[in-house]
């Protein structure tokens, strides 16, 4: 399998909503990189699988990290107790079917690859230590104004400038910087397509 990750961190009114925006190509390369496996429909994993997946794999990985003494804020007493709750919980793998145009791709990362938390034009005002700026309110379904202190927008803001060594575009598998061109012309020649 390939993917590119986008990290996004942010929400309309400049919150911080971490999570990741994922290409997936729909199909994979067999383990003998002789085929390539399309997707028998839009997707290429049913989506409740794939949030159940997920959820498993983070939950393992999180109790992982407490055994390793890197989940500092867990008390012993309580931590099964958290993790039993997060199993308890379905958790949401938003999928969009397959995308036809490498421009319609395009498109869609780069919304989310190459933008800051809240661009100039969606600022309307800046007065008397107020900054008031426009937001789209996605349970009303409208465009709302949301007024915040000068040093609450800025605390806001700043939640959403990466540390240095964290990379908001990642490639992983058959897309991965290091195996991507060897790959890539595998899949072209299981696909018989020339570049």
């Amino acid at each position: 399998m390939g993917m590119t990750a986008v990290l996004h961190t942010w929400g309309q009114n400049l919150s911080q909503h971490v999570h990741l925006h994922c290409l997936i190509p729909a199909g994979a390369l067999s383990t003998d990189q002789q085929q390539w496996h399309p997707s028998k429909s839009n997707y290429l994993f049913p989506v409740k699988a794939l949030s159940r997946h997920f959820r498993g794999t983070m939950v393992s990985a999180l109790r992982e990290a407490y055994r390793d003494g890197e989940l500092h804020r867990l008390q012993a007493s309580d931590v099964n107790q958290r993790f039993h709750q997060l199993m308890q919980h379905e958790w949401v793998v938003y999928s969009k079917a397959s995308l036809k145009k490498a421009e319609t791709i395009v498109r869609y990362l780069s919304r989310y690859s190459h933008k800051i938390a809240i661009s100039d034009s969606r600022i309307k005002i800046i007065k008397d230590h107020q900054v008031t700026f426009h937001y789209k309110d996605y349970r009303a379904g409208q465009k709302k104004l949301m007024q915040l202190d000068g040093e609450e927008f800025l605390r806001r803001f700043i939640l959403h400038v990466l540390p240095d060594g964290l990379i908001r575009i990642r490639h992983y598998g058959f897309l991965s910087n290091r195996s991507r061109k060897q790959k890539l012309e595998k899949i072209r020649g299981c696909l018989q397509v020339q570049e």
